[in-house]
């Protein structure tokens, strides 16, 4: 057996030990709940922020190439824990609204990027060089509940430093797969510092079937500015179900199509389908542009990429679960083909 078809037999193997996590599952529980779950709202305490885990990874599509894996984790704050300078400085941002709460978020979170052939010791030139990023970010978000902005500021290191070579290499030995073998030709260390904005505007087109059940379309906006990336996007996402005021979609590793790391449920139980898209035009991506201060390896980017996405969103009481099936168009020249992911984000509040 080739190392490929064992990768994929084992590939094969977890997806259907995990196949829990499909969302036509997630479907299933949502509309087999919707009967029995109560029309009280939860109680809402003063302090109560909110924690998210978000795991993305090309498992779903059987691959290990370009975006292979993301993780993050994140806290927000409530507003009455808000810092009052945090508070106060958002009042004074032109980008963002004069009213409304203001959270902070503090997140960590590390994203790995492989060619499309990981068995080659040396990779090939003509593909996207090996790749990992780690950093540490501080946002700042404010609502007025029908207005999202998020302004975030990240400080990490592309490189070796990143510790995405070995990363990858425990999750292959939990698999029992191979690992990757062309890590010693990644993009060298480099300190990055990146700044993103985006602003989403909640149910800028609504319909509502009755108090708790409707559809509604929100737009979003944003920038961002680093070493790392820069670029302008606009997207928009559609949302049916029940209990939408609750939050912006579920966060995501970006850059992605827009969401919020915190939600406040309205009832015991609630859900949504959705789907939406991104176009980001691209001014710079150090992980096909190359390191900004060293010869290394590097490809020949496109300016516009896509992001196309389909999930389900569930929210019981304090817990919110949600699953993204996403589609990105190719992000450089000689790329064969777009990648497939998917997105599983857990979060509770507290």
């Amino acid at each position: 057996m080739t190392v490929r078809s064992a990768r994929t037999s084992a590939r094969h193997r977890i997806m259907q030990r995990f196949g829990v996590f499909h969302p036509y599952i997630f479907a299933a529980i949502a509309f087999a709940s919707t009967n029995a779950a109560k029309a009280q709202a939860p109680p809402e305490t003063e302090k109560t922020g909110v924690f998210s885990l978000v795991i993305e990874n090309d498992l779903i599509a059987r691959t290990d190439r370009d975006y292979t894996s993301g993780v993050r984790a994140s806290w927000v704050t409530s507003p009455q824990e808000t810092p009052a300078w945090a508070a106060k400085f958002v009042r004074l941002l032109p980008l963002f609204a004069s009213w409304g709460t203001v959270r902070t978020e503090y997140a960590i979170q590390q994203v790995i990027f492989t060619p499309r052939d990981t068995t080659l010791i040396i990779p090939d030139f003509r593909d996207r060089p090996y790749a990992g990023w780690t950093n540490v970010s501080f946002g700042l978000i404010g609502e007025t509940g029908s207005l999202l902005d998020q302004l975030s500021l990240s400080i990490g290191v592309v490189g070796p430093a990143s510790l995405a070579r070995e990363s990858q290499r425990l999750v292959h030995d939990i698999l029992r797969e191979s690992s990757p073998r062309g890590w010693a030709y990644q993009l060298r260390n480099e300190p990055t510092v990146q700044l993103t904005f985006q602003r989403s505007w909640r149910a800028l087109a609504a319909y509502t079937f009755n108090a708790d059940y409707g559809v509604d379309l929100t737009p979003h906006l944003g920038a961002a500015i680093g070493n790392v990336y820069t670029f302008a996007n606009a997207g928009l996402t559609l949302r049916i179900g029940k209990d939408l005021q609750q939050d912006y979609g579920p966060p995501r590793v970006g850059p992605s199509v827009a969401g919020s790391g915190y939600f406040v449920p309205r009832s015991t139980l609630g859900w949504y389908l959705f789907a939406g898209f991104e176009g980001r035009a691209i001014a710079r991506n150090i992980f096909l542009d190359g390191n900004a201060f060293e010869q290394g390896p590097r490809v020949s980017k496109k300016l516009l990429v896509g992001d196309l996405q389909a999930g389900l969103a569930i929210t019981i009481d304090q817990f919110r679960l949600s699953y993204t099936n996403v589609w990105r168009t190719k992000e450089f020249y000689g790329q064969v083909r777009g990648d497939r992911f998917g997105a599983l984000t857990a979060s509770v509040r507290w």
